[in-house]
């Protein structure tokens, strides 16, 4: 059985974004050289997700506007946890989005179901980031 591990590094110039990071896996898969096994894709922080979706625009300003809705960045002093930081919020909607994928490979592809793709969640943006890609099988 083979491995493979690459770490990814983003950051993002505002609080919250969206990033389609899936031409970075695929490539991540293409050096890697496993045709069948397992891509896991996950984040490296608390206040940031990897999650699968459609890449559509009013999708992801669907999620921004549902995600503020169930934990607003402000007012600040609303959360127990806002006392060195202010990212309370970014905690909740990470543990919402969700901390990875896994995703098959077959044939040296991810099979993907129609429309998928991964992204990069950020919640508490403005320094660097990362997220792991680990892939095994043969």
């Amino acid at each position: 059985m083979k491995h493979y591990r690459k770490e990814l590094w983003f950051e993002t110039k505002r609080r919250r974004e969206f990033i389609n990071i899936t031409p970075l896996v695929k490539k991540c898969l293409e050096e890697s050289g496993i045709r069948e096994g397992l891509l896991l894709c996950n984040t490296m922080h608390i206040t940031a997700s990897v999650f699968i979706n459609d890449d559509e625009g009013g999708l992801h300003q669907d999620f921004e506007t549902w995600l503020e809705g169930l934990a607003p960045e402000k007012p600040y002093d609303r959360y127990r946890h806002n006392g060195y930081e202010d990212n309370a919020d970014a905690h909740l909607k990470r543990s919402v989005m969700g901390r990875e994928v896994v995703v098959a490979i077959t044939e040296g592809k991810l099979d993907f179901g129609p429309w998928e793709q991964i992204f990069y969640g950020e919640f508490d943006g403005g320094r660097r980031k990362r997220v792991l890609v680990k892939i095994i099988g043969e």
